[in-house]
């Protein structure tokens, strides 16, 4: 067939024929099939798990059962609370046997040194003064006899718990990992150029005192000149390192040779912009200490993460082979890295890193990524002028016409990513709407149907229509096609270019998918299959399928993180929102050049509405009982409780408030779903209804976390004291002293009571915080009150003394100052041994997980 154009050019081009509809099944069962039996498979991929009985042929591995059978043990003791003798005592017992089991062993090449510190301290976590007494960390240093190198490796996990759970994931299975690297590394008898320091932490979960005291206080800390650090926000499966350096790419060179490698910039970049809400001692070690490392987790199944049902049976004994061989090796090579000697010297800036599948790493600066991003953009610019050249010769279309159908293609494209977003946000506020939010918590596949298909309409639903309406256009459907592949392409360089000029290195993903297409591009047309539209399509496809495969894995794993934590993360935001967003994302790379290929079947705009009706027939499950988002033991609807006692005086010394109740913290959205059993115990009243009257609500919140939803949580009075098995806290006034002038007075306090207790500060009459004994953070930012302290202790149980020093220039001190809460904390009981907290958490349904223990709040003015 020829076509005439102002160049007069006759050539051959093929113009294709639909293929039927019934083939368009096959399509997409070909990339479910790619995903069921590579991605899946991938991503739960586990080395076979090494028995005390290969330890004979592998006499220098990591040997899982060992660590198992050492997990028993440690979680034998139960929950390891910060104050309670099964931590600050059985644990620290028990660590110290471990390590004199490892040094029963140990080759004569090496010597151990034991030291169980004690430490007080504070510093700042968020908006609250995070403060410790007597708080304690097993350090063991393993070195050559004799060593006089004073550059050491540290390696760090925690013991302690959450109230209420034994820890078996979070985090004692990475300290028994560490105590098997130990045992391997001493009975070895290799050589350690540089020392190696095990930090068993002891009061991370308070938050991150245990590393705070550590490298502020430890003899060691100044010696430690890289880290590696174990901690857990699940239960087993793949453990991911999600933090690098930072500044410090020469880490990566180790971390790539790791047998099993799972690791990802994005994780790392997600978790420092607070998308994953949580912390780990990585950020203590690199603030306070300045020292570069790698931040290793487990990540999946968080749905037991801080439960009681965090045991050792939930926790696949494979994960310790994982975990051991990865850590084993990396201890291993960075014991004797050279670079270990002067770090400094190797501050080069951040990385960009990332697996392929658990197969391979692929790692690189943030500067060489600035120019892979924009040599990459400038290619496929130019590749697809090409391509849009040649559209012009081959089709007898002017090349003005080309431009415009181009320019038409990518105002279109631009309108169905945001018509894939917007359904699929709307699908995510109608399911909030209609109180069934979070139906995938524990039916995961209901994201298919709910996000991803209507995601898959959105972007193909305005091209269909495009294209049967412009069916007579001189230029053919191949073509039209592949402008709407250029079009996404477009705006892919478009995002490349905005996040890498915003410094974002997860900017490499959009590169990847540019990457890929404009191969694919460049293939057909030097072999000239852009001219032949299921040549060019096979070529696509083909091409595509390790983005696919790669995006997909990342996709998936993102889902099996982000997933569990929702049901943690607050009922002030919809948690549906964040899954269709992050489907859209990852959509944009492992389907926008794939969607398009559905045009070349018939009945385009069939196939297209078979998405929008599984999107429907999805919402009708998901609003059925089939969409329930709670099970039992493996995915509990989550909420926090004290039984509370709580007395406001007024300034008089009188009371204006008594009254016990429970205070209730629900930690998802579905915060309606037990309603009817909170309303059995009693009237429940919104806490947001008292804040603007008192100080933090005038309750006996635990920590940040409790602050930041106070205004989300409910107040149930009830008629029964707390069982408080000590006394109520003390607080005493001993001194209330003139400073330098009469405007000014210092107030020194005695305070006595549990080993978890709360510290709120307002200033009233228009007094002024001057100083203070705590952190003095709030004052040096002189910011707003009220303040809050949180303080906790180890062994050291003796009375906390703590002055706070106030001006007041336009009143007198006759009225009252400073109003001050105490709120006490008795987190180390068993709740199924207090009968009358028992009895109402009993009340709550069978799929509840609840995390409770007994309070008391009193305030006084002075």
């Amino acid at each position: 067939m020829s076509f005439n154009s102002k160049y007069h050019i006759d050539v051959d081009f093929e113009v294709p024929k639909k293929l039927q509809w019934y083939y368009a099944p096959v399509f997409f069962a070909f990339w479910l099939c790619l995903y069921l039996s590579l991605v899946n498979t991938q991503i739960n991929s586990m080395p076979k798990a090494l028995m005390r009985s290969d330890e004979a042929s592998h006499p220098n591995s990591f040997i899982a059962q060992r660590a198992e059978d050492t997990l028993i043990e440690l979680t034998r003791i139960g929950p390891r609370v910060v104050g309670s003798a099964a931590n600050e005592v059985a644990t620290v017992d028990f660590l110290r046997a471990e390590v004199a089991k490892v040094e029963a062993e140990m080759s004569d090449r090496y010597e151990i040194e034991i030291d169980v510190q004690q430490a007080s301290g504070a510093y700042m976590h968020w908006e609250m003064v995070n403060m410790y007494q007597g708080i304690q960390n097993v350090v063991v240093k393993l070195s050559e006899r004799n060593s006089s190198n004073e550059n050491f490796l540290l390696m760090n996990s925690h013991y302690d718990s959450v109230p209420g759970s034994p820890g078996a994931g979070d985090d004692g299975s990475m300290v028994v990992s560490m105590l098997e690297v130990m045992r391997v590394i001493a009975k070895a008898g290799e050589p350690l150029a540089h020392p190696i320091v095990f930090l068993f932490n002891g009061a991370e979960e308070n938050p991150l005192q245990g590393s705070h005291a550590f490298i502020t206080q430890h003899k060691w800390a100044k010696n430690c000149k890289a880290l590696i650090n174990l901690d857990s926000a699940g239960s087993g499966g793949r453990e991911i390192l999600f933090q690098s350096g930072p500044n410090h790419p020469w880490l990566m060179n180790y971390y790539r040779n790791v047998p099993h490698p799972f690791a990802n910039t994005l994780g790392e970049e997600m978790f420092q912009a607070g998308i994953i809400p949580s912390d780990t001692d990585f950020r203590i070690f690199r603030d306070y200490g300045g020292v570069p490392g790698l931040d290793m987790a487990y990540i999946f199944n968080g749905f037991v993460y801080h439960t009681k049902y965090d045991r050792i049976n939930a926790f696949p004994r494979a994960s310790f082979q994982h975990t051991g061989d990865n850590v084993l090796s990396l201890a291993r090579a960075l014991a004797n890295a050279p670079e270990m000697d002067d770090t400094a010297a190797h501050a080069e800036g951040h990385n960009i890193f990332y697996d392929f599948l658990g197969w391979f790493m692929i790692f690189y600066t943030e500067t060489t990524s600035i120019i892979v991003n924009v040599v990459v953009s400038l290619l496929a610019l130019l590749a697809i002028g090409i391509s849009l050249y040649f559209m012009s010769v081959r089709s007898g279309c002017s090349w003005k016409g080309v431009l415009l159908r181009y320019a038409i293609t990518i105002g279109m494209q631009l309108a169905s990513l945001a018509l894939a977003v917007g359904l699929a946000l709307l699908v995510a506020v109608f399911m909030d709407g209609v109180n069934r939010s979070m139906t995938w918590f524990t039916s995961t596949w209901t994201i298919f149907g709910l996000y991803l298909a209507p995601i898959i309409f959105g972007m193909s639903i305005l091209p269909a229509l495009y294209l049967e309406k412009t069916k007579r256009d001189p230029l053919g459907l191949g073509f039209r096609i592949q402008l709407f592949m250029h079009s996404h392409c477009f705006w892919l360089i478009v995002i490349m270019v905005t996040l890498t000029g915003l410094s974002i290195r997860s900017a490499y993903l959009i590169m990847l998918c540019v990457l890929f297409d404009i191969v694919a591009l460049i293939v057909n047309l030097v072999t000239k299959w852009h001219r032949k539209a299921y040549l060019f399509a096979i070529a696509v496809t083909v091409c595509q399928i390790l983005p696919f495969v790669y995006f997909t894995y990342l996709c998936t794993a993102a889902l099996l993180t982000l997933m569990p934590m929702q049901g943690r993360s607050g009922s002030s935001s919809n948690p549906d929102m964040v899954i269709a967003a992050l489907v859209w994302l990852f959509s944009l790379m492992f389907a926008g050049f794939v969607v398009p290929l559905i045009m070349f079947f018939r009945k385009t705009r069939t196939i297209v509405l078979c998405f929008l009706g599984i999107t429907i027939l999805f919402i009708v499950i998901a609003v059925t009982n089939a969409g329930f988002p709670y099970k039992e033991k493996t995915s509990a609807q989550r909420y926090s409780l004290i039984h509370a006692h709580r007395r406001l005086h007024n300034a008089d010394g009188t009371t204006r408030m008594d009254e016990s109740g429970l205070y209730i913290y629900p930690q998802d959205r579905r915060i309606e779903i037990a309603r009817d059993e909170i309303d059995s115990i009693g009237e429940v009243q919104r806490v947001s209804d008292t804040c603007d009257e008192e100080m933090f609500c005038g309750l006996p919140l635990y920590n940040h976390r409790w602050n930041k939803a106070r205004k989300y949580s409910l107040w149930v009075p009830v008629p029964e004291l707390p069982e408080i098995p000590t006394e109520y806290p003390s607080l005493i006034l001993q001194d209330s002293s003139e400073l330098e002038s009469a405007t000014r007075r210092r107030f020194s306090f005695s305070l006595s009571g549990p080993d978890h207790m709360g510290i709120f500060v307002n200033m009233k009459n228009d007094a002024k915080l001057v100083d203070w004994s705590f952190n003095d953070t709030l004052v040096r930012e002189k910011a707003e009150p009220p303040y809050m302290v949180y303080f906790s202790y180890g062994l050291d149980n003796s009375s906390l003394e703590f002055t706070i020093d106030v001006e007041k220039t336009t009143s007198t001190f006759d009225t009252p100052t400073l109003e001050i809460g105490i709120g006490g904390h008795w987190v180390n009981q068993d709740i199924t041994a207090i009968g009358r907290l028992s009895k109402y958490i009993d009340r709550f349904p069978s799929y509840a997980y609840i995390q409770g223990w007994v309070g008391t709040y009193e305030t006084w003015y002075f």
